[in-house]
């Protein structure tokens, strides 16, 4: 990667991030983070306004914009694929929202990237997927965005239905070639005190009575991610 190209990534990093620490972009970059203390030391001299110090982070101050950019042609293959993956797999109104994206993309590329957009050879069949699961997906997502409390009406792997009462926090689509693919839900479990995860296609009912849950340290999504974490190193 050229430098120059190097620098653009950095800020463009720091423009979707809060806090970036230097080995996050370091990492992400894949140099060394004695080189990206110098990279964000030249930006800050060029007139970059980037907030921050080393072993803390760095972040773009408010207010600071690059000019919009064209997608490269790699780029544009990448989101149709996404695209086309949640048409087949998502809900209805993701799969609307996927349609509609694509066709603004479209309309703002040159037409080669245009021609390249249409004749992207990357599918996703969904005449194997059993659509019907995928109904509550955006029903789950609302709880998930406006943290309300969801009633579940749930049949586990044995056929036995049992209601929780659950804090939605966090969708996983997973698949191999030993699992078809489907979604997991992850909530914190009233009944249960502890997270749990459950697959969308076993969801009978889902109701959201309107009361919302707090954001409590200990049953946040990232604490359930620390203990998946934990226990894998174990």
């Amino acid at each position: 990667m050229r430098r120059a190209d190097r620098l653009f990534q950095i800020v463009q990093a720091l423009r979707g991030r809060r806090l970036s620490t230097a080995q996050y972009l370091a990492e992400r970059l894949h140099v060394s983070s004695r080189t990206i203390y110098r990279d964000i030391q030249d930006l800050m001299l060029s007139g970059v306004p980037i907030e921050g110090e080393a072993g803390v982070g760095y972040r773009l101050k408010h207010g600071f914009d690059l000019p919009p950019l064209m997608f490269s042609l790699e780029e544009v293959r990448a989101l149709v694929a996404g695209a086309r993956m949640i048409e087949s797999w998502g809900s209805p109104l993701l799969a609307q929202h996927a349609r509609s994206a694509l066709e603004k993309i479209a309309g703002i590329l040159p037409a080669e990237k245009r021609i390249a957009l249409e004749r992207t050879r990357i599918f996703a069949p969904d005449f194997f997927i059993d659509q019907s699961a995928n109904v509550w997906l955006d029903k789950i997502y609302d709880a998930i965005e406006q943290r309300y409390i969801a009633v579940l009406e749930y049949q586990d792997g044995k056929a036995q239905t049992s209601q929780r009462r659950i804090w939605p926090l966090g969708l996983y689509f997973w698949g191999s070639d030993e699992v078809k693919p489907r979604w997991t839900l992850t909530a914190w479990c009233e009944s249960r005190e502890d997270f749990r995860t459950f697959r969308v296609d076993r969801c009978k009912k889902i109701a959201l009575p309107g009361e919302r849950y707090p954001d409590m340290p200990g049953r946040r999504l990232e604490d359930w991610l620390k203990q998946i974490a934990k226990e894998s190193c174990s």
